[in-house]
């Protein structure tokens, strides 16, 4: 997105806070202000949410280091860095944390760019912007973002709230006081000719007429008096913030982030990508619920089907004892091959069928009580002994039968103390005419 919000806090939560909308395609400021402690930082949070936040702190609270350490691995050399600079170092190292750079700087045998500052304070800052809502994924030394000069005896310089910040290398600057900016000013020049004169081979002769180069401040805002011996190069005079905005906006390698490590902030998704991911969330355990029921009831199912498929082979065996090897796949074959070879024909033409069309009768003459039922596959008729209590019952059931289109021959009826036997010889039409034919033929 173009635009961004820059917000450069202070050392403490009374300290003022500048805050800048500005338009990095454009290089123009939207809207700009300031906030007169940390716990007003509430009213930026709307004008957070829909722009990136970038944050400024001052340098005057960490220390930028560059260092030579004997080391081709990333990972060994990061470890290193926290023991060789405790000596140098004011407070115990555990109290401290290491950001780096990856950045590489001409002229010089450095390999390691780091910045040191104290934990508690990168959890303040931290604290400050969560509490306010806003989602700030860079935090940044403010001198970081100050323009970078092109000569080794230059440094560019801006007053910014109540410090003077100065760039004077890639990784090298600082915050001072403007109560203190004499002071530190005198010694600024010093300390900057002694590093050029260090690392180079050979200083000039002052007796060859060469005369050295004095040091000189970019001064993009109007610098506290000074009696030094510093070259003062006025610059169109900006908006501190907005300085430090265009300066990062155009310098596509500064990539440096203090928030790593254990500080780095997780990406956040949008409103309507968290609502997707909810919905799918509960979609998918929907999903699961319903296909762990189903796959359940498929286990009880399957464990049912067993149970009755042993079922099945158990009953057929005690009705068929003499088979050896049963499968439920082929016992409904072999019931209807046994129940033809029964009927001795087909199975509708055979016993059961005509057993179906008996058994009506019986229901209608309940008086009657079989005794034997013999089946003659020849003649493909049943031959029923029954007892009843009275004759009449016998012709009563004759008549059912043949309602029930049978061909009934009645036997002889005999009493037997208070019960009356007697038999019948049940057949169907077709089995009727075809016993006819055999009788004439012969």
């Amino acid at each position: 997105m173009a635009e961004k919000l820059y917000i450069r806090l202070g050392s403490n939560a009374q300290s003022t806070v500048q805050w800048l909308i500005f338009n990095d395609d454009e290089e123009g400021i939207i809207a700009c202000g300031e906030l007169t402690q940390a716990s007003e930082l509430i009213q930026l949070t709307e004008k957070a949410k829909h722009r990136e936040v970038v944050t400024f702190v001052p340098s005057s609270d960490l220390v930028l280091k560059s260092l030579k350490v004997p080391s081709k691995s990333v990972k060994a050399m990061r470890l290193a860095v926290p023991y060789m600079l405790e000596d140098e170092l004011a407070q115990d190292v555990e109290e401290l944390f290491f950001a780096y750079s990856d950045i590489n700087v001409n002229g010089t045998d450095n390999n390691c760019f780091v910045a040191v500052i104290e934990h508690i304070q990168l959890e303040l800052w931290q604290s400050w912007l969560v509490n306010a809502e806003i989602h700030c994924k860079k935090i940044l030394p403010d001198v970081l973002a100050m323009p970078l000069p092109n000569d080794e005896n230059t440094a560019s310089a801006i007053v910014l709230g109540d410090q003077v910040l100065v760039r004077y290398g890639q990784w090298q600057g600082s915050a001072v006081d403007v109560n203190t900016w004499t002071l530190i000013s005198q010694s600024l020049a010093k300390d900057q000719s002694v590093d050029k004169d260090d690392s180079t081979q050979e200083k000039p002769d002052s007796s060859s007429g060469e005369q050295q180069k004095m040091f000189t401040l970019n001064a993009y805002s109007k610098l506290p008096e000074s009696n030094t011996g510093i070259a003062i190069n006025p610059m169109p005079e900006e908006l501190p913030l907005a300085l430090l905005a265009t300066t990062l906006s155009q310098d596509k390698k500064q990539k440096f982030n203090l928030l790593q490590g254990e500080f780095k902030i997780k990406e956040q998704r949008s409103p309507a990508i968290t609502s997707w991911f909810w919905a799918a969330g509960f979609a998918g355990v929907a999903l699961l619920l319903n296909v762990g029921i189903k796959g359940a009831e498929l286990i009880q199912l399957n464990n049912q089907q067993a149970q009755l498929e042993q079922q099945i082979v158990t009953t057929y065996k005690q009705a068929f004892p003499q088979t050896k090897r049963v499968r439920v796949s082929t016992i409904r074959s072999q019931l209807k091959q046994k129940l033809v070879g029964v009927g001795g024909g087909s199975i509708d033409s055979g016993f059961l069928a005509m057993l179906s069309q008996i058994q009506p009768a019986l229901a209608a003459v309940p008086e009657i009580k079989p005794q034997t039922l013999k089946f003659d596959g020849k003649r493909n008729e049943i031959r029923m002994q029954a007892f009843a209590s009275d004759y009449q019952y016998f012709d009563k059931l004759k008549i059912s039968l043949e309602e029930n289109k049978l061909v009934v021959s009645q036997g002889a009826q005999n009493k037997q103390g208070e019960q009356i036997s007697g038999s019948f010889s049940i057949g169907n039409q077709n089995s009727a005419k075809s016993t006819k034919k055999s009788r004439g033929r012969s």
